[in-house]
């Protein structure tokens, strides 16, 4: 038996060039897991949903790999900032920020995110 997916009327949405972009229902997002959500430029991001519920989102691209798989990383925080671990090499990425806390000079996309 296949159980249909529970589906609310909340959607997580993007800030792109000045307007939101719808890319999720709510309810696929699971605490501590991300998503991965294809934009209108061709471009991926992962969303994340930390375990207090707090939303976050970034480019999915590995700047050190170029794979798109940092919505399969692990997250964790570190002196306080919430990170994912890229999958690949292990680099961890702030989630609020973009910015790698391995290595300063690289960064991805962070972008505001919202429940409408």
């Amino acid at each position: 038996m296949t159980l249909a997916l529970e589906t609310t009327d909340l959607k997580i949405e993007l800030a792109l060039d000045d307007d939101w972009f719808t890319v999720c229902d709510l309810t696929a997002l699971l605490p501590g897991r991300g998503v991965a959500a294809l934009l209108p430029d061709g471009r991926q991001a992962a969303i994340f949903r930390d375990r207090s519920g707090d939303l976050f989102a970034i480019d999915n691209r590995d700047p050190f790999t170029g794979a798109a798989v940092l919505s399969r990383g692990l997250t964790g925080t570190h002196q306080g900032r919430p990170f994912v671990a890229s999958p690949l090499l292990k680099q961890r990425f702030d989630l609020a920020s973009g910015e790698c806390l391995d290595d300063e000079t690289v960064r991805v996309t962070a972008y505001k995110v919202r429940i409408a």
